[in-house]
């Protein structure tokens, strides 16, 4: 008899928890369905999404309807402060240069460098864009090179698609190398070079798989492919080599700054020596021409490099002028920190102004732009609220948590194929990489030390394969959507993107399950 009572304990606490981790995966399942399946927009789809999440937590994790409230504005407020006031300015910042004309003149530079589009195509996205998140992150290296794509001709959708795709490995040491920085704080690594340098291995492949793909996905033709393939190998290879050279010796702040400038500087050494013998037609442009029409983004630059934290002068600003949010959710008090000299959305607007007067626009003009730009962000903004509000959910009522074990204690011994994949899923729920290693970083290190495995190499499979899971991240789809003019498309992007993610994974999958089968890290 006793023995009959302790089987139906067990067997109610594990249906207990089949339910309850059902019940957490039931967000994740929804919102792809509705974008992806039912091709509904994505404010519809994240709106209806957070309601579902709302009523599972208040039901089923003992989420409160108080603490709900305090998420809800917690999450707004995370929402606006950057990601929604960058894509605001981003946009803000392109349509400066349409509306002084000066975007004719960058078209004109582009097609300068190269005619040839698959060219552009990398030089813009895995170049510039790899540039933009070493030294901002937080969507303008998607933003900024889509709408440049789209005015060199590209269609909306490919720039949208393409911007994702190649905003993906320099994404480990975005925003200079925060992800990687907080990775190490949180699961108590010293050697953050060491971890660095696993990171780097952990992406190897894909430095040359993804110029790759940006190239065929441009302009596929059998007859193209040897070519493909010789910029691949450069371009990779150099990035690769600076890469793991500055995270060996430097840490996590540059690896993405110097692969990318170093990309950049291949791409057009190789434009121009095997373009070098073709006639060109376009209009040679003045010097301080040309310097206006970069004003924006060269200020824009410019500014990114003198604030961020390589410099002395970013510890020097940020105190002085610094605002603190405070939320009390349950005994996880959570807080954002604003400093607004250094922060990267005011500098796109100081930029962007000083850039928009050097080109000769007027303040009245500037007004007028900047709140249309607003008043088209509607929908994006309520998609992007709508997502950090549920992602804040998941992760305070203890859901996000749930699924990450659960997918721990699923795969077993083959843990480390898939240790990536709960990476990817923090950074698909939070559309951050800095978030996923918040999230998930110290679950991949309790593996490690369950198993024999190495911490810092499970630590850093987490954010390798949070930069895939940024591909098809709801809240950068939704940054893409916006820039490229495509709000209520976003089921169409991320169907077009899902398959490059998915093969992303899988690489850095077999990457991290390998690699210490053969080697010694």
């Amino acid at each position: 008899m006793n023995l009959l009572i302790n089987l139906l304990q067990i067997s109610s606490v594990t249906s207990i928890l089949t339910n309850t981790v059902l019940l957490a995966f039931i967000p994740i399942i929804l919102l792809v369905c509705l974008m992806g399946i039912f091709k509904l927009s994505g404010d519809k789809s994240a709106v209806l999404t957070l309601i579902i999440t709302v009523i599972i937590s208040f039901f089923f994790f003992d989420f409160s309807m108080h603490d709900i409230g305090v998420t809800f504005y917690y999450g707004v407020m995370k929402a606006f402060f950057p990601i929604l006031l960058i894509v605001i300015m981003a946009l803000f910042s392109y349509n400066i240069l349409v509306h002084t004309q000066y975007m004719e003149v960058i078209k004109e530079q582009f097609v300068s460098i190269s005619s040839d589009r698959s060219i552009q195509v990398l030089l813009l996205t895995w170049g510039f864009g790899g540039l933009l998140e070493g030294m901002a992150g937080f969507g303008t290296a998607v933003a900024i090179p889509a709408v440049i794509l789209i005015g060199l001709g590209f269609s909306p959708i490919f720039s949208s698609v393409v911007s994702l795709i190649a905003n993906s490995v320099s994404t480990a040491f975005g925003s200079v190398g925060i992800p990687v920085i907080v990775l190490a704080e949180q699961v108590h690594i010293e050697d953050i070079q060491t971890l660095s340098s696993q990171v780097i291995i952990q992406l190897s492949p894909l430095m040359f798989i993804i110029p790759f793909i940006l190239l065929c996905l441009t302009e596929f033709q059998l007859k193209r492919l040897p070519r493909y393939i010789l910029i691949s190998l450069l371009v990779g290879g150099v990035s690769l080599v600076c890469q793991f050279l500055a995270a060996k010796f430097m840490g996590a702040e540059t690896p993405a700054i110097l692969g990318s400038i170093a990309s950049i500087i291949t791409i057009i050494l190789y434009a121009k020596i095997t373009e070098k013998n073709k006639k060109s037609e376009i209009r040679k442009n003045k010097g301080i021409e040309t310097l206006k029409a970069w004003s924006v983004y060269g200020i824009i630059l410019i500014l990114i490099i003198v604030t961020s934290p390589i410099l002395p002068l970013e510890s020097i600003l940020s105190p002085l002028c610094a605002t603190t949010f405070t939320f009390n959710i349950e005994a996880n008090p959570k807080s954002i920190n604003i400093y607004w000299l250094t922060d990267t959305a005011v500098i796109l607007f100081l930029g962007s102004i000083i850039g928009a007067l050097i080109q000769g626009a007027k303040w009245k003009d500037l007004v007028k732009l900047l709140g249309r730009v607003i008043v088209s962000l509607q929908k994006t903004i309520i998609t992007v609220c709508s997502l950090i509000v549920l992602s804040s959910i998941m992760d305070i009522s203890g859901m996000i948590g749930v699924i990450g074990i659960t997918l721990a204690q699923v795969t077993g011994s083959l843990y480390p194929l898939f240790a990536p994949t709960v990476g990817c899923l923090g950074t698909f729920l939070t559309g951050s990489d800095t978030s996923s290693n918040i999230l998930f970083g110290s679950l991949q290190t309790s593996v490690a030390q369950a198993t024999g495995a190495d911490p810092s190499w499970l630590a850093a499979a987490n954010t390798v394969g949070a930069t895939g899971g940024k591909i098809i991240s709801p809240q950068s789809i939704a940054v893409a959507s916006s820039a490229c003019s495509l709000q209520g498309q976003e089921g169409a992007i991320m169907k077009k993107a899902m398959p490059f993610a998915l093969l992303y994974i899988l690489i850095v999958g077999i990457m991290v399950y390998t690699i210490p089968l053969i080697f010694t890290i």
